[in-house]
């Protein structure tokens, strides 16, 4: 059985042995992979259970690497890899920072989970990252309030690889069926949206040559 539908993974991630979650499971690639919006389940560690084609199709053209694949682990690809920003428009306010904010969470709940702490321990080795973590994430929390790092009903900006949709915007929605729920897995689904209406403009402060490597949303000095 593949658990990602769209896609073969090296090794499948390990599920429970019983029958009647194993056809769940089953079944329920069945209905993901009928959507045509890209959608995909994760679990706490943000490692991807499964995926459907229309995700595959959005991701296609990333390249390879050895630990941020977004058929992988998500919240590694929007963090570490370096095409990213590539698929997913404003990367560092709409997406970077709203996962730096489910790995805290998360870290708050599973503190001592090795995968989690792995994506720490990275995040500490870049100065820039550790950056945003440390600083970034409390001073852009302070200016947008809580509810920015609530994925679900957030609206993102994509670069589709699809010239009839191209930039535009999607809606994530967060779906946890109970039997979802009791494995520890959740639902995410980027609903594109009509590509005719134009996207929110998102007004970003201009950063200055040179500090180019600095991060807009860590203060330049401590107040």
């Amino acid at each position: 059985m593949a658990y990602q539908a769209g896609g073969q993974r090296p090794a499948p991630r390990p599920v429970p042995d019983t029958c009647e979650i194993q056809a769940y499971l089953q079944d329920y690639g069945a209905l993901l992979e009928s959507q045509s919006c890209p959608s995909l389940v994760v679990d706490h560690h943000w490692n991807v259970v499964m995926a459907n084609s229309a995700f595959e199709t959005l991701f296609h053209g990333v390249r390879p690497h050895p630990t941020a694949m977004p058929g992988e682990n998500f919240l590694r690809f929007v963090l570490f890899h370096p095409d990213a920003g590539e698929v997913l428009g404003e990367h560092e306010p709409g997406w970077c920072l709203p996962m730096l904010a489910q790995l805290r969470t998360a870290l708050e709940t599973h503190g001592h989970d090795h995968d989690l702490q792995a994506v720490r321990r990275e995040i500490a080795q870049d100065p820039i990252m550790e950056a945003a973590y440390r600083q970034g994430l409390p001073h852009w929390i302070r200016a947008v309030g809580e509810a920015a790092t609530r994925l679900d009903g957030a609206v993102r900006l994509l670069h589709h690889p699809d010239p009839r949709r191209g930039r535009t915007e999607c809606r994530i929605v967060e779906e946890i069926p109970q039997p979802l729920r009791e494995l520890g897995y959740r639902r995410l689904t980027m609903v594109l949206r009509d590509p005719r209406r134009p996207a929110v403009p998102v007004r970003r402060p201009r950063r200055p040559r040179d500090a180019a490597s600095h991060l807009t949303v860590v203060p330049s000095t401590e107040d």
